[in-house]
C-alpha cells in the first residue's frame, strides 16, 4: 500500500505533517477501520481469553459465559478425582443420595464458581496428611471443601436395633454370679496392668513389669487399647475413665519402629474404632483416622497386596523375613477389610475402602488350587508362592472376614458372600477329615499332602462356620450347623484331655493319638481366645447349654492355672498339674478371652449379633443398617 511504502526526503514511517490532504484522508480513513476491527474482534474470543478480560468489564464476562460454564460444571461436579491422597471427604457424586434443603444452594454456588474466571495455577485440594490431588480436566474440585464431612453418631446410635449392653431382664442367679466373676478377673487383670506396667504393650505379672516387644513399631499401651471395650461392655466405669485418660494424655502415634500391619490394625485400629461407636467419643475416632494413614505406604506394591511390615515413621514396608519368597501372608492382607470400610465411612475418604476392594480384585483374578486360598502371595506378581493352606494360622481370619464382611454389609456385600460360600465349599470337600474316634478335625494342606494338625488358633472356625450356617439357604443350613457343633467338640476335645483343661497350641491326628499335642513344641497354653468364641457363638445360635458349661471349666482351669499375684499368665505344658508359667498377660486376653467368657453368660441382645459383628481381636463393629451412616455438616 503507498502508505507504507518510503517516501523522498520523509521518515521511514509517514506522518500526517507530511502529506497531502487527500493522503491525510485515505491515512486516518484506514486507521479508523482497523481500530474498528480490533475492537470488534474482542466479541468473537473465547470467554476465557485474558485480552477479553483486560478490555471488558467482569459481570459482562460472567454473563455471556453462565450458560456454557453451568453444563461444563455440572460435569466436572459429577467426576471424582481418585487418588491415594484425597481429602477426607466423600466424592460430590455421592451427594443426591443424601439431598437436604441446602443442596441447590451449595450447587448455585458451585455453579457461579465455576463461571468465574479460572486461575492460572493448577486447582488443588488439601488431603489429609498434607497430600494433593488435581482435577483432571482443571476444573473446580468435585468437592465444595466448605462443606466438611462429619459423621452423623447420633444418627448411627439410633440405628441399633438394641442397647449396646442390653436391657438386663430378670435372671437366672447363677448366670449372673459366673458371669460377675469374669467381671473379676478383668478388673485383677487390669488394675495389675495399671499398677505394673502401664503405657506399656503387655504385663508381666510374675516379675511385675511391662513389656514392649518389637510388634507394634513404637507404638505403647496395646493392653490400654485391647482393653477399652471390654471395660466399657462390663461397666467398669472408674477402669474405663483410666483407660480413656491414657489415650488422651499418652498415646503418641508419632513413632519411628517396625510394625506389624496386621497386628496394629486389628488390635490399635479395630480398638479404637470399637470405642468411639460404643462411646462417641472424638478421641478414639481421631486416633484411630491418623492411626489408619499411617498404615496407607504398606500398599504401595505393583499389585496394591500390602507388605507385612511397615515403618509407621517414614512409611517404608517390606515382607517378613520368615515369610517364602518376600510374600505376603493371607491371614495378614486378608484381615483389613472390616476395619478399613469404617475408617472410610468415619472419615468420608474412600481410599481405605478402595485399598481392601482392590485385594478382592487380585484374589478373584488369580487361580485358586483345588478352590483352596494358599497362605503365601507375592506383592510384586499376585501369584501364589507355595501351596500351604491352612484354616489356623497364616490364613484363618481372612475367611472369618469374608462372612463377617458379608454381614457387616447387613448382606448386601454378594461379593464377600460367595467368596465365602466357594472357599467352604473347598475346605469341606479337601480338609475336613473324621477321626478313627469320630471327632471332626480341619487339617493342613501342603501342596496336595494332607497334615493331620489342627491348630488352637483353628479353634474359632466353629464358631464362623456357625454363623454362616444361619443364613444359609435351609437345605444347607443344618448341615453347616452341625459340622459347626462337630469341630466346636472337638476343640473341647482338646482342652478335656489334657491335666490342665487348658488346649495346646496344636493338637494331631496321627500314630493313634487324638485331639492331643505330640510334640513339646506344641504343649503350651497362652491365654488363647479361639475356644471360648466357638463356644459363645455356639450358645447364641443354638442355646444348647452344654456351651456353658464347657466356657465355665475354661474360668475354672484359668483361675487355678493361670492366674498368679499379679495378673493372669500363660502356661508351658498344659498336660501338667504344676505348670510352669511363660510370665506373659496378653493383651488379647483383655480384648478377646474374657470378653467372649463375659457375652457367653449374658443375655443375647449385649453386643447383639443384629447390630454388631467381631474383628478378629473381638472388637465390636457395628452392622451398616443405614447405608453408610454418613452426613455432610450443613
Amino acid at each position: 500500500m503507498v502508505l507504507l511504502r518510503k517516501l523522498p526526503g520523509m521518515p521511514g514511517w509517514p506522518t500526517a505533517l507530511g502529506l497531502r490532504l487527500p493522503q491525510k484522508f485515505l491515512f486516518l480513513l484506514f486507521l479508523s477501520g482497523l481500530l474498528t476491527l480490533c475492537f470488534g474482534a474482542l466479541f468473537l474470543l473465547p470467554d476465557s481469553s485474558r485480552f477479553k478480560r483486560l478490555f471488558l468489564p467482569r459481570r459482562a464476562t460472567a454473563s455471556t459465559s453462565s450458560s456454557s460454564s453451568a453444563s461444563s460444571s455440572a460435569a466436572a461436579a459429577a467426576s471424582s478425582t481418585r487418588d491415594t491422597d484425597l481429602p477426607r471427604s466423600p466424592p460430590a457424586a455421592a451427594e443426591p443420595r443424601h439431598a437436604s434443603p441446602a443442596a441447590p444452594r451449595r450447587l448455585r454456588e458451585k455453579l457461579r464458581a465455576a463461571a468465574r474466571p479460572a486461575p492460572r495455577a493448577r486447582q488443588q485440594v488439601q488431603g489429609g496428611g498434607g497430600g494433593r490431588a488435581e482435577s483432571a480436566t482443571g476444573a473446580a474440585p468435585a468437592r465444595d471443601t466448605r462443606t466438611p464431612f462429619r459423621f452423623d453418631y447420633e444418627r448411627f446410635r439410633r440405628g441399633l436395633r438394641h442397647p449396646v449392653r442390653g436391657r438386663r431382664p430378670g435372671e437366672d442367679p447363677e448366670t449372673r454370679a459366673r458371669r460377675m466373676k469374669i467381671k473379676e478377673m478383668m478388673k485383677f487383670a487390669w488394675d495389675n496392668y495399671k499398677l505394673y506396667a502401664l503405657g506399656k504393650n503387655e504385663l508381666r505379672p510374675l516379675t511385675k513389669n511391662g513389656h514392649i516387644g518389637n510388634m507394634f513399631g513404637g507404638l505403647r499401651g496395646a493392653t490400654v487399647v485391647d482393653a477399652l471395650d471390654t471395660l466399657y461392655i462390663m461397666e467398669l466405669e472408674e477402669e474405663f475413665q483410666e483407660a480413656k485418660k491414657w489415650v488422651e494424655k499418652s498415646f503418641d502415634l508419632n513413632v519411628n519402629g517396625e510394625a506389624s500391619l496386621f497386628e496394629v490394625n486389628i488390635r490399635y485400629v479395630g480398638g479404637l474404632l470399637a470405642t468411639y461407636y460404643l462411646t462417641g467419643e472424638e478421641v478414639f475416632k481421631s486416633k484411630a483416622l491418623e492411626l489408619g494413614e499411617k498404615l496407607l505406604p504398606a500398599f504401595n506394591t505393583p499389585t496394591g497386596i500390602p507388605r507385612g511390615v511397615i515403618n509407621l515413621g517414614s512409611g517404608m514396608s517390606w515382607s517378613w523375613g520368615w515369610a517364602s519368597a518376600g510374600s505376603s501372608i493371607l491371614a495378614e492382607f486378608g484381615t483389613l477389610h472390616l476395619e478399613f470400610l469404617h475408617l472410610s465411612e468415619l472419615s468420608g475418604n474412600p481410599v481405605f475402602a478402595e485399598k481392601v476392594m482392590n485385594i478382592r480384585k487380585v484374589l478373584n483374578r488369580v487361580e485358586k488350587p483345588q478352590g483352596l486360598y494358599p497362605n503365601f502371595l507375592s506383592p510384586v506378581t499376585g501369584n501364589w508362592v507355595q501351596h500351604h493352606v491352612s484354616i489356623g494360622g497364616l490364613g484363618d481370619s481372612f475367611y472369618e472376614y469374608l462372612i463377617k464382611s458379608w454381614l457387616m454389609s447387613d448382606k448386601k456385600d454378594s461379593e464377600a458372600k460367595k467368596m465365602y460360600d466357594d472357599a467352604l465349599e473347598a475346605i469341606e470337600k479337601h480338609l475336613v477329615k473324621k477321626s478313627a474316634g469320630g471327632l471332626t478335625y480341619i487339617a493342613e494342606w501342603r501342596g496336595g499332602v494332607l497334615d493331620h494338625k489342627m491348630g488352637h488358633l483353628a479353634c474359632f472356625s466353629g464358631g464362623m462356620i456357625a454363623l454362616g450356617a444361619e443364613h444359609a439357604g435351609e437345605e444347607r443350613k443344618q448341615h453347616y450347623m452341625d459340622l459347626a457343633a462337630e469341630i466346636t467338640s472337638t476343640c473341647h476335645e482338646s482342652y478335656a484331655r489334657s491335666d490342665t483343661k487348658l488346649g495346646p497350641e496344636a493338637f494331631r491326628f496321627d500314630a493313634g493319638t487324638e485331639a492331643m499335642a505330640t510334640r513339646l513344641s506344641e504343649r503350651y497354653y497362652i491365654l488363647r481366645p479361639e475356644v471360648v468364641e466357638s463356644y459363645m457363638y455356639m450358645w447364641r445360635l443354638t442355646h444348647d447349654p452344654k456351651y456353658r458349661q464347657w466356657g465355665w471349666e475354661v474360668v475354672k482351669a484359668l483361675e487355678k492355672h493361670c492366674r498368679v499375684e499379679a495378673g493372669f499368665s500363660g502356661i508351658r505344658d498344659v498336660y501338667t498339674t504344676t505348670p510352669t508359667h511363660d510370665n506373659m498377660q496378653q493383651s488379647f486376653f483383655l480384648a478377646e478371652t474374657l470378653k467372649y467368657l463375659y457375652l457367653l453368660f449374658c443375655e443375647d441382645d449385649v453386643l447383639s449379633l443384629d447390630d454388631w459383628v467381631f474383628n478378629t481381636e473381638a472388637h465390636p463393629l457395628p452392622v451398616n443398617h443405614t447405608n453408610f451412616k454418613a452426613s455432610v455438616q450443613q
